[in-house]
Parts: structure tokens; sequence; C-alpha cells
């Protein structure tokens, strides 16, 4: 291995990056608010990845979920 990409490879690895970080928590990401819906409707211990390939048991919880949050 060349020398340039081993040194390419560490800074990427361990360096800092630059410019400020923005200020407050970090933001939710996509992935985040499914296991938040799932543990609403109590089913946090699914596989949700694999959920959707059986398009009635995804409908299913996701009719569980739009009407957990009606009021």
């Amino acid at each position: 291995m060349c020398v340039c990409v081993c040194v390419c490879v560490y800074r990427v690895l361990v360096g800092k990056s630059k410019g400020k970080k923005p200020l407050g928590r970090p933001r939710l990401r996509w992935e985040d608010n499914i296991k938040m819906d799932l543990q609403e409707v109590g089913c946090e211990g699914m596989d949700w990845i694999e959920l959707p390939k059986d398009r009635d048991s995804w409908r299913a919880l996701v009719n569980a979920v739009m009407n957990f949050r009606v009021p």
C-alpha cells in the first residue's frame, strides 16, 4: 500500500473536522422516528427493516401508529 494512501486514511479516521458544530442536540434521523413510533405502539423488538416486505403486516402497523396519534 502506498504511504500517501495510508496517510489519507489516517487523516479521515483520526482527524477532526474543521468548522463549527451546530448548537443544540443532534437532529433526529428518519430511523430514529420509526423506532420511536414502534416503541409507542409496543413493537420495539420488531425487525423494522424486514417488516415492509410483508405488505399486510406493514399496513396494519402503519394504521395502528396513525390511529394511535389521533386524539
